[in-house]
């Protein structure tokens, strides 16, 4: 039964104000005036009666407004104590003497609890509403970032000729914009003159790019061109040039692109100006209702105004043939008008030097080093001095998919995610046509966990760790050359000399080669250098950005921006870091301690957790001093394996370790979780064989156990053997008596770790050749060539040895892809979580098409894969493996997700904030238990007996008895 309280109220001082009389309720509600909550009322959950006088009591606004702390102090009941001029009063007309009545106690607490829950809603709502508009205002900046970036590059160029042409004085311009400005103009006119004269012939007379270099104004089209053309010169590898069919097709693609967009902007504006006609010739009442509709949408959702634009009013797609032709016709347009000039001689004797900036030749090229096989291309080269000054003017070219400003678009299907207006494609098939049919075929509820996973990926927030860009920008700026990044000087290119000695030249000719290869390496890294700080600076400020991901064709996740993302380098992990931070708690510390000594490496991330532990607190002087005084201190972290990101380690444990609380401080480093030689562990979870789990850490040992370590051992002692061989019977006691010294860990590290994906043994020669080359006891070529044969072949069956049930694993399934390959069909197949994978390995089909430029050979995908029954063979293996720890990492992914953590994944490397490692580890060895539980080799094999039923495929390989559950009690498993 609810209480009844009888009060009786004595009359008070009149207040100044009238107030509205209280109705009589049933049961009485404690009423507070409208406008000091606005949050709805609240009521008592009590009965009491009284009985009012005749003037009913009013009582004065709580003053909440006025108070900055009105929350702090709601929280804490005791610092509630206002003023009397800022507390209720129970008034009436006249005054009389104050009688205060002490409400019990719980009348207290039910009003403040209320009060609080009141407050705590109406906070709440603000906080969205903030949220809303800050969200509304980022996604409209990355609507114009993806829609009108190459309308502001016009613009831009237009208001610098207009700057010129006033001052009668060309502007200061960094190098590529100064190139880009002298071209600008005579490129537009150019563009403008063919598409006047394309349109003035009759269909017949009328190119074949005529359909299409009219659907853009000359000056947007004129701007993709100089950027694409630059951008590839940036990027390609070879001395100055790309090929014209790369080259043509790229800049169509790009033409293609920005024409859907553009499309879509004119139809937008003119289906608005066709409103605003409709408004003054009237229309009728069904259309005036679709356009208030229409109007809403365009203002709330545009995404879904833009659908149903292109549904209805969709453009095909060009293809090839149009892309190449068009492109073609641009890139003479470009030869023919953009042109550079040396620095003026200030004698002014000689006259000016000017020389076009690209020239189109023939050039043969051999596609593939190792085959002698030559062929010739057309190639666009240009002209040294433009290419001397690119690696300085990165910065300033269009970057197209740069991090996005808001989350990205959740995947519903192939295309149908990523990027707002962008093109995106949920996996990048490289025009597999065979590869894009299948995942098109495949129901959207059969992808939910695939698509849920880039969403989860997609949806990480990251930021600039502006610390680490400063120490970046300083290195840089001082010549590079430190932390693992290129010189930006050239190596000299060595002097002929004078002597006539035939052996002399030919070691000089050698020297040069070398020093141009050399050069060639340092201006593409250069290059990629600075696209990736021009992103980090041009991110540096924004609050937060997201990457969205999307798979290659085996199903592994990859950011879609290609220079600054978290997959890339050690400087791009280093600069990047997670937007939200989170309270270190006592484990994070520990597992920041471990990551910090994971990034040191050099054999200290083979020690215990214990050792790592120790080997930070036996460093903690070199760490605050890194932290502190980066370049000019004693440099600790420079001797890092990843210094960057060793650096970022030390900002983040110097700034816990200095302040009051560590286990409170906000660490924004995302600590990362490596796998074990991992591509070895998919297959020792497959084979269930008890020795090479063991090898691999899915057993739990005091120390993590090293593969890398246990193959060198197994080398070094059959090169022993060797050496003690009578080399007159064996010519390999030689070589061994040479190696037997060189062999280490190093050493064999990259042919193991491949050896899983299908590494071959011409692949292994290559590995060990490096590291011998590096090692620079071995200067004779011939000698080095014999010693990475003899190397790699003991590599090998080393590995044979310890990974029996892996090896069998692989023959097994390269036998199975070769069966199906000798029926002319490529091998498919789906991965646990419902992906559908088509092997791309087909013979290609030529195409010749005529260009104004040149005859270009198009390749094509054909349908026969019976040339390439070996590919098929030997890729699959490597690529099936890939799936399977595509499918571990997504499952982690969305089960991080569901856990409340925030996750980033780099293949075989989960990463999460320190505080929540231990339950991201315990994740990830769940799933990777779920994944192994399933049948997948059955599953496999099932699937290959249903879709070929005439066909016989070898019975499963023999297993081992493996526990997979012991995975869950290994410390090193992912560590």
């Amino acid at each position: 039964m609810a209480a009844t309280v009888s009060l009786s109220f004595t009359q008070y001082p009149t207040y100044s104000k009238p107030l509205t009389p209280l109705k009589h309720h049933k049961k009485p509600t404690l009423f507070l005036r409208k406008h000091s909550f606005p949050s709805p009322m609240f009521s008592f959950p009590f009965q009491f009666s009284f009985n009012p006088p005749f003037n009913p009591p009013g009582f004065h606004p709580l003053y909440d407004s006025i108070h900055d702390n009105f929350v702090e102090n709601i929280e804490n009941p005791s610092n509630f104590l206002l003023p009397i001029a800022h507390s209720r009063q129970i008034l009436s007309p006249d005054s009389a003497p104050r009688i205060f009545i002490q409400d019990p106690p719980w009348i207290s607490a039910l009003f403040l609890k209320g009060l609080y829950k009141m407050t705590n809603q109406t906070v709440k709502i603000e906080y969205k509403e903030i949220e809303k508009r800050k969200y509304n205002i980022l996604r409209r900046r990355q609507v114009k970032e993806e829609t009108e970036a190459w309308e502001k590059m016009v613009e831009e160029y237009r208001e610098l000729e207009r700057e010129m042409c006033e001052k009668k004085l060309a502007p200061n311009l960094p190098y590529v914009k100064g190139l880009f400005l002298g071209w600008f103009e005579p490129l537009r006119e150019a563009i403008a003159r063919e598409q006047k004269a394309q349109k003035g012939k009759s269909k017949k007379l009328r190119a074949a790019y005529a359909p299409h270099i009219d659907l853009l104004p000359a000056d947007k089209m004129a701007i993709i061109v100089m950027h694409k053309m630059m951008g590839m010169l940036m990027g390609a590898e070879e001395d100055g040039y790309v090929q014209v069919v790369q080259a043509a097709v790229h800049i169509g693609v790009a033409v293609e692109q920005e024409v859907r967009i553009h499309s879509f902007l004119e139809k937008t504006k003119n289906y608005q100006r066709k409103q605003i006609v409709d408004e003054v010739q009237g229309v009728s009442k069904e259309k005036e209702i679709l356009r208030k509709r229409v109007n809403s949408l365009i203002r709330r959702r545009r995404l879904i105004e833009v659908q149903k634009l292109v549904k209805n009013e969709e453009i095909k797609p060009w293809g090839r043939d149009a892309q190449a032709k068009l492109g073609s016709h641009l890139l003479e347009l470009l030869t023919e008008t953009a042109y550079v000039q040396p620095p003026i001689d200030q004698s002014g004797d000689s006259p000016p030097d000017v020389r076009p900036a690209f020239r189109h030749k023939f050039k043969t090229i051999s596609r593939d080093p190792r085959q002698k096989i030559k062929k010739r291309y057309g190639i666009i080269e240009c002209d040294p001095l433009l290419r001397s000054g690119l690696d300085k003017s990165a910065k300033h070219m269009m970057i197209p998919y740069v991090p996005m400003l808001v989350p990205p678009k959740k995947w519903k299907g192939y295309d149908k995610g990523g990027y707002l207006f962008l093109p995106s494609y949920v996996m990048r098939t490289h025009g597999s046509r065979k590869q894009q049919e299948a995942l098109k075929g495949v129901a959207v509820k059969n992808m939910r966990k695939v698509f849920e996973a880039l969403d989860t990926l997609g949806s990480t927030k990251w930021r600039v760790n502006n610390k680490v860009l400063a120490v970046v920008e300083s290195i840089w700026a001082t010549g590079g050359n430190v932390a693992g990044m290129v010189d930006r000087n050239d190596i000299p290119i060595p002097d002929k000399p004078h002597s006539e000695d035939s052996i002399e030249i030919q070691e000089w000719k050698w020297s040069v080669r070398k020093a141009n290869k050399i050069n060639r390496e340092r201006h593409s890294q250069r290059c990629d250098t600075e696209l990736k700080l021009s992103v980090a600076r041009r991110m540096g400020n924004e609050e937060g950005f997201y990457y969205p991901h999307n798979l290659d064709f085996r199903g592994r996740a990859y950011p879609m921006h290609p220079h600054l993302n978290h997959l890339s380098s050690d400087l791009c992990r280093g600069v990047l870091e997670f937007a939200e931070g989170r309270p270190l708690g006592r484990s994070g510390l520990h597992w920041l301690k471990i990551h910090l000594a994971n990034l040191y490496s050099g054999g200290v991330e083979k020690l215990s957790h214990d050792g790592r532990l120790a080997f930070v607190d036996n460093h903690l002087d070199e760490i605050f001093d890194s932290a502190e005084n980066p370049i000019h201190g004693n440099r600790w972290w420079l001797t890092a394996e990843d210094p960057f990101q060793c650096l970022a380690a030390c900002f983040s444990l110097s700034e816990a370790l200095k302040s009051s609380s560590p286990h409170s401080t906000v660490s924004h480093l995302p600590i990362h979780q490596d796998g074990s030689c991992n591509g070895l562990q998919h297959y020792a979870a497959l084979g269930r064989d008890n020795l090479e789990a063991a090898a691999v850490n899915l057993v739990a040992g005091e120390k993590p156990a090293d593969v890398y370590t246990e193959i060198a051992v197994r080398v070094h002692n059959i090169m022993k053997r060797d050496s003690n061989k009578d080399p007159a019977t064996n010519p390999n006691a030689l070589l061994a008596k040479l190696l037997i010294d060189q062999v280490d860990r190093k050493l064999v590290k990259q042919t193991v770790m491949t050896s899983v994906y299908g590494v071959t043994f011409v692949g292994a020669r290559e590995q060990i050749k490096r590291r011998l080359a590096e090692k620079g006891h071995i200067t004779d070529d011939r000698m080095l060539f014999s010693a990475a044969c003899y190397t790699a072949k003991v590599t090998l069956a080393a590995l044979g040895e310890l990974f029996q049930a892996a090896r069998n694993i692989m023959v097994w399934l390269g036998d199975c892809a070769k069966i199906v390959a000798s029926e002319n069909q490529p091998v498919r197949w789906t991965t646990p979580l419902g992906l559908p994978v088509v092997q791309p390995y087909y013979k290609s089909e030529r195409h010749l098409i005529r260009t104004s430029l040149q005859v270009l050979a198009l390749q094509r995908e054909g349908s026969s894969v019976s040339s390439l029954v070996r590919k098929q063979r030997t890729a699959f293996p490597p690529n099936f493996v890939h799936s399977l720890d595509g499918s571990h990492m997504m499952m982690t992914a969305v089960a991080c997700r569901d856990a409340g953590l925030h996750f980033a994944g780099v293949h075989d490397s989960f990463w999460t904030h320190a505080r929540d490692v231990e339950m991201m580890n315990q994740i990830l060895r769940e799933k990777f238990v779920e994944l192994y539980s399933m049948p997948i080799l059955e599953n496999l094999l099932e699937s290959f007996q249903t879709s070929y039923p005439s066909l016989v495929f070898p019975p499963l390989p023999e297993r081992g008895n493996f526990d997979l559950r012991e995975v869950l009690k290994s410390p090193y498993f992912f560590n």
